[in-house]
Protein backbone atom coordinates (compact mmCIF):
# COMPACT_ATOMS: atom_id res chain seq x y z
CA UNK A 1 0.00 0.00 0.00
CA UNK A 2 0.98 3.87 -0.21
CA UNK A 3 1.02 4.28 3.34
CA UNK A 4 5.01 4.19 3.64
CA UNK A 5 5.36 6.86 0.55
CA UNK A 6 6.65 10.23 2.14
CA UNK A 7 4.38 12.79 1.14
CA UNK A 8 7.09 15.87 1.50
CA UNK A 9 9.29 13.87 -0.66
CA UNK A 10 6.56 13.64 -3.41
CA UNK A 11 5.42 17.00 -3.39
CA UNK A 12 9.25 18.10 -3.94
CA UNK A 13 9.20 15.86 -6.96
CA UNK A 14 5.97 16.92 -8.20
CA UNK A 15 7.48 20.26 -7.71
CA UNK A 16 10.73 19.45 -9.44
CA UNK A 17 8.68 18.69 -12.62
CA UNK A 18 7.80 14.97 -12.23
CA UNK A 19 3.87 15.33 -12.76
CA UNK A 20 3.87 11.67 -12.68
CA UNK A 21 4.76 11.30 -9.20
CA UNK A 22 0.96 13.09 -8.47
CA UNK A 23 -0.38 10.05 -8.90
CA UNK A 24 1.21 8.66 -5.56
CA UNK A 25 -0.81 10.81 -3.17
CA UNK A 26 -3.99 10.18 -5.20
CA UNK A 27 -3.39 6.64 -4.69
CA UNK A 28 -2.68 7.18 -0.85
CA UNK A 29 -5.06 9.59 -0.05
CA UNK A 30 -8.46 8.97 -3.10
CA UNK A 31 -10.19 5.91 -0.11
CA UNK A 32 -10.35 8.40 2.40
CA UNK A 33 -11.54 11.34 1.07
CA UNK A 34 -13.93 9.38 -0.84
CA UNK A 35 -15.09 7.83 2.39
CA UNK A 36 -15.11 11.13 4.43
CA UNK A 37 -17.41 13.46 1.53
CA UNK A 38 -19.70 10.10 1.70
CA UNK A 39 -19.77 10.43 5.29
CA UNK A 40 -20.33 14.28 5.11
CA UNK A 41 -23.46 13.72 2.86
CA UNK A 42 -22.22 13.56 -0.61
CA UNK A 43 -23.56 10.90 -2.69
CA UNK A 44 -21.14 8.22 -4.68
CA UNK A 45 -21.59 9.64 -8.03
CA UNK A 46 -20.75 13.48 -6.24
CA UNK A 47 -18.32 12.12 -4.03
CA UNK A 48 -16.49 11.06 -6.65
CA UNK A 49 -16.48 14.23 -8.83
CA UNK A 50 -15.54 15.97 -5.78
CA UNK A 51 -12.67 13.93 -4.99
CA UNK A 52 -11.60 13.96 -8.69
CA UNK A 53 -11.94 17.81 -8.30
CA UNK A 54 -10.43 18.15 -4.77
CA UNK A 55 -7.67 16.70 -6.52
CA UNK A 56 -7.19 18.47 -9.04
CA UNK A 57 -7.36 21.40 -7.63
CA UNK A 58 -4.50 20.42 -5.02
CA UNK A 59 -2.67 20.21 -8.36
CA UNK A 60 -2.73 23.19 -9.07
CA UNK A 61 -2.51 24.74 -5.66
CA UNK A 62 0.31 22.60 -5.03
CA UNK A 63 3.31 25.20 -4.97
CA UNK A 64 0.96 27.09 -2.42
CA UNK A 65 0.78 24.19 0.14
CA UNK A 66 3.04 24.93 2.98
CA UNK A 67 5.19 22.41 3.17
CA UNK A 68 5.34 22.95 7.24
CA UNK A 69 1.74 21.45 7.38
CA UNK A 70 -0.16 18.12 6.62
CA UNK A 71 -0.54 17.27 3.24
CA UNK A 72 -3.72 15.21 3.90
CA UNK A 73 -5.21 17.94 5.96
CA UNK A 74 -5.08 20.49 3.38
CA UNK A 75 -6.60 17.66 0.70
CA UNK A 76 -9.18 17.09 3.02
CA UNK A 77 -9.63 20.97 3.72
CA UNK A 78 -9.80 20.88 0.03
CA UNK A 79 -12.27 18.97 -0.33
CA UNK A 80 -14.63 19.63 2.81
CA UNK A 81 -15.16 23.41 0.95
CA UNK A 82 -15.61 22.06 -2.75
CA UNK A 83 -18.34 20.18 -0.41
CA UNK A 84 -19.64 23.01 1.24
CA UNK A 85 -20.13 24.96 -2.15
CA UNK A 86 -21.87 22.19 -3.33
CA UNK A 87 -24.57 21.93 -0.80
CA UNK A 88 -24.79 25.73 -1.10
CA UNK A 89 -25.41 25.22 -5.30
CA UNK A 90 -27.83 22.01 -4.24
CA UNK A 91 -29.75 19.90 -1.84
CA UNK A 92 -27.31 17.03 -0.85
CA UNK A 93 -28.93 14.28 -0.20
CA UNK A 94 -27.79 12.13 2.59
CA UNK A 95 -30.15 9.03 2.34
CA UNK A 96 -27.91 7.49 0.20
CA UNK A 97 -24.60 7.23 2.39
CA UNK A 98 -22.75 3.84 1.73
CA UNK A 99 -20.98 1.98 4.41
CA UNK A 100 -17.51 3.23 6.01
CA UNK A 101 -16.24 -0.08 6.84
CA UNK A 102 -13.91 -1.78 4.44
CA UNK A 103 -14.61 -5.27 3.54
CA UNK A 104 -13.89 -7.88 5.76
CA UNK A 105 -13.19 -11.96 5.95
CA UNK A 106 -16.29 -13.72 4.52
CA UNK A 107 -18.98 -14.05 6.95
CA UNK A 108 -22.54 -16.15 7.35
CA UNK A 109 -25.30 -14.73 5.35
CA UNK A 110 -26.89 -13.94 8.83
CA UNK A 111 -23.73 -11.73 10.09
CA UNK A 112 -23.76 -9.96 6.61
CA UNK A 113 -27.20 -9.24 7.40
CA UNK A 114 -26.72 -8.55 10.92
CA UNK A 115 -23.56 -6.25 10.41
CA UNK A 116 -24.97 -4.25 7.08
CA UNK A 117 -28.10 -3.71 9.74
CA UNK A 118 -26.11 -2.56 12.77
CA UNK A 119 -23.89 -0.29 10.19
CA UNK A 120 -26.64 1.55 8.53
CA UNK A 121 -28.15 2.32 11.68
CA UNK A 122 -24.94 3.78 13.01
CA UNK A 123 -24.88 5.70 9.53
CA UNK A 124 -28.57 7.07 10.55
CA UNK A 125 -27.48 8.32 14.05
CA UNK A 126 -24.35 10.16 12.28
CA UNK A 127 -26.64 11.89 9.77
CA UNK A 128 -28.24 13.04 12.70
CA UNK A 129 -25.16 14.64 14.21
CA UNK A 130 -24.81 18.21 13.67
CA UNK A 131 -22.11 18.99 10.82
CA UNK A 132 -20.03 21.00 13.06
CA UNK A 133 -19.82 17.44 15.49
CA UNK A 134 -19.74 14.76 11.99
CA UNK A 135 -16.97 16.30 10.30
CA UNK A 136 -14.99 15.73 13.26
CA UNK A 137 -15.89 12.09 14.67
CA UNK A 138 -15.04 11.37 10.30
CA UNK A 139 -11.49 13.00 10.53
CA UNK A 140 -10.53 11.31 13.50
CA UNK A 141 -11.86 7.71 13.08
CA UNK A 142 -13.07 7.33 9.36
CA UNK A 143 -9.45 9.41 8.12
CA UNK A 144 -7.54 8.80 10.99
CA UNK A 145 -6.00 11.95 11.52
CA UNK A 146 -4.18 13.29 14.30
CA UNK A 147 -5.62 16.41 16.43
CA UNK A 148 -3.62 18.63 14.97
CA UNK A 149 -4.24 17.63 11.29
CA UNK A 150 -8.13 18.15 12.27
CA UNK A 151 -7.55 21.41 13.71
CA UNK A 152 -5.27 22.24 10.53
CA UNK A 153 -8.51 21.12 8.52
CA UNK A 154 -11.23 22.97 10.37
CA UNK A 155 -9.55 25.99 11.78
CA UNK A 156 -10.19 24.94 15.80
CA UNK A 157 -8.05 25.09 18.49
CA UNK A 158 -7.10 21.80 19.76
CA UNK A 159 -9.40 22.43 22.73
CA UNK A 160 -12.49 23.07 20.57
CA UNK A 161 -11.60 19.81 18.62
CA UNK A 162 -10.91 17.95 21.67
CA UNK A 163 -14.86 19.31 23.01
CA UNK A 164 -16.35 18.80 19.88
CA UNK A 165 -15.43 14.71 19.55
CA UNK A 166 -16.56 14.52 23.15
CA UNK A 167 -19.90 15.65 22.49
CA UNK A 168 -19.98 14.07 19.40
CA UNK A 169 -19.33 10.73 20.91
CA UNK A 170 -22.00 11.95 23.97
CA UNK A 171 -24.79 12.49 21.12
CA UNK A 172 -24.15 9.21 19.59
CA UNK A 173 -24.41 7.37 22.83
CA UNK A 174 -27.94 9.34 23.83
CA UNK A 175 -29.35 8.45 20.45
CA UNK A 176 -28.10 4.92 21.48
CA UNK A 177 -29.55 4.70 24.69
CA UNK A 178 -32.85 6.22 23.23
CA UNK A 179 -33.44 4.07 20.88
CA UNK A 180 -32.70 0.79 23.07
CA UNK A 181 -35.39 2.64 25.31
CA UNK A 182 -38.00 3.27 22.63
CA UNK A 183 -37.27 -0.42 21.87
CA UNK A 184 -37.72 -1.93 24.59
CA UNK A 185 -40.98 0.36 25.01
CA UNK A 186 -42.24 -1.42 22.08
CA UNK A 187 -41.57 -4.61 22.92
CA UNK A 188 -43.55 -4.45 26.27
CA UNK A 189 -46.28 -2.61 24.32
CA UNK A 190 -46.07 -5.82 22.03
CA UNK A 191 -45.70 -8.58 24.82
CA UNK A 192 -48.94 -7.42 26.96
Amino acid sequence: MNEGIDDKLVIREVLDGNREAFALLVDKYKSGLYRLLLGMGANAQDAQDLAQESFIKAYQKLPDHNSQSSFAAWLYAIAINLLRDLKRRKKVSLAALPLLREASPPLTPEEQYMRKEEELEWHRRLIRLPERYRIILLLRYANELSYEEICEITGLSMHQVKNRLHRSRQKLKKQWSQAKEDSSEQMELYQS
